[in-house]
């Protein structure tokens, strides 16, 4: 994409000779939007991140996966302002330029040597082509690289949209623990993009759940280099304006899905919906409970259409003089439950065989209003619990 390079190298952080530290160059000019975990304890590069963005725009993100440098006070913060201080002395920018992202085992000190060390090599390898490399060197437990691209076309002119991102493990709203590195040739004023980016991300990376935990370092940014040399977006109208934000709300929905189907011991990828909601929280309330029920999950786990358990987690949602005799749930289209009980053609062969799929969807309907909400979830298997387990080992 026209106006960022990137690069990928194995530091050894934490593994040797696998790929764990990525630089993202910007060119001149670009803004950038970004997003945080709204955990109380962010992480050192959360807070210096932060801090930059106020004082600069960024011409370069460095990322690193291994160690979070979380839970570690001033240390920290003073490890991630040192990479930064590292990269504008090799690129001859303001250390506030530098944006540090971090990912991996939380309250161990951020190994400084390494990434110095590795940075001039990075440097130099910056291109054009690093974005399929950079997806797997933020990776941590994720068995996959998750990026996407496209082009769209507006009076002629041709743009490209980017991202990547990773994230299998800690996975919940309020930035859903992950981090997801996007990219635009289109020029964005600096406040547009980050509205652009807080709607894509309320509709995508703000809907899974693996497992019902934030983490400390989530972040989601978005740059816009300016290079498509478009008038700029400065207001939220147009036909220029309405087309990238659908392109950026279906890419981080895209890198959303593909969290999820990647989430840690995963073999199902389960979309719930709830219907006819009195308001759209109501509704997310309802989702969530369901997305997050250890009972459902491993249901979904074992393609036991235990569907008591799918009612049981809409009673205790806490869901205001709830009607349970208006409440209906279907799997795909099969009806599981009407009016409160059993589906009078309910059929459990074919429930089974619904959920043995990889990908299905739970529809609740409550018949109490309009208002809808989806999000993504896993079911919980055996191997979440190893991988979490042996996780520091």
């Amino acid at each position: 994409m026209a106006g960022v390079r990137v690069h990928t190298v194995a530091a050894g952080i934490r593994y040797q000779n696998r790929p764990d530290l990525v630089l993202f160059e910007l060119a001149p000019g670009s803004h950038t939007a970004a997003l945080f975990t709204q955990n109380a304890f962010c992480a050192a590069p959360v807070e210096v991140a932060k801090t930059h963005l106020r004082e600069s725009m960024p011409r370069y993100w460095l990322i690193n996966t291994g160690n979070a440098n979380a839970g570690m006070g001033e240390q920290g913060r003073e490890d991630a302002l040192a990479c930064c201080v590292a990269v504008a002395g090799l690129t001859q920018v303001k250390a506030t330029e530098v944006l540090p992202f971090s990912t991996g085992v939380i309250a161990e000190r951020l190994p400084i040597e390494p990434i110095v060390k590795s940075l001039p090599s990075l440097v130099d390898g910056l291109n054009v082509s690093g974005w399929s490399l950079a997806a797997s060197g933020i990776m941590t437990t994720d068995t996959k690289p998750k990026g996407a691209s496209r082009q769209f076309e507006v009076s002629g002119q041709t743009y490209t949209i980017s991202g990547i991102a990773k994230g299998a493990g800690m996975i919940k709203p309020n930035m859903a623990t992950m981090l997801a590195f996007l990219a635009t040739d289109c020029s964005v004023a600096p406040s547009i993009l980050q509205s652009i980016l807080a709607q894509a991300t309320a509709a995508s990376f703000n809907r899974i759940s693996v497992d019902g935990d934030t983490s400390t370092n989530d972040a989601c940014v978005f740059a816009a280099t300016g290079l498509a040399a478009n008038q700029p977006i400065e207001t939220e109208k147009g036909e220029l304006y309405q087309v990238l934000l659908a392109q950026t709300v279906d890419l981080c929905q895209e890198l959303a899905i593909e969290l999820v189907k990647d989430g840690e011991g995963a073999s199902k990828c389960v979309t719930i919906e709830v219907a006819q909601a009195m308001s759209e929280q109501e509704a997310a309330k309802v989702a969530y409970t369901i997305a997050e029920s250890p009972l459902c999950k491993t249901a979904f786990f074992a393609s036991d259409p235990n569907w008591g358990r799918i009612l049981a987690a809409v009673g205790r949602a806490g869901v205001a003089k709830l009607a349970v005799e208006k409440v209906q749930i279907y799997l795909d289209s099969l009806p599981l439950a009407t009016a409160g009980a059993v589906a009078p053609d309910y059929i459990e062969s074919r429930a089974q065989q619904i959920m043995a799929q990889s990908a299905f969807k739970i529809r609740i309907e409550l018949g109490r209003g309009d208002a809808c909400y989806q999000v993504w979830t896993t079911d919980l298997s055996y191997d979440y619990v190893r991988i979490n387990a042996e996780y520091r080992t």
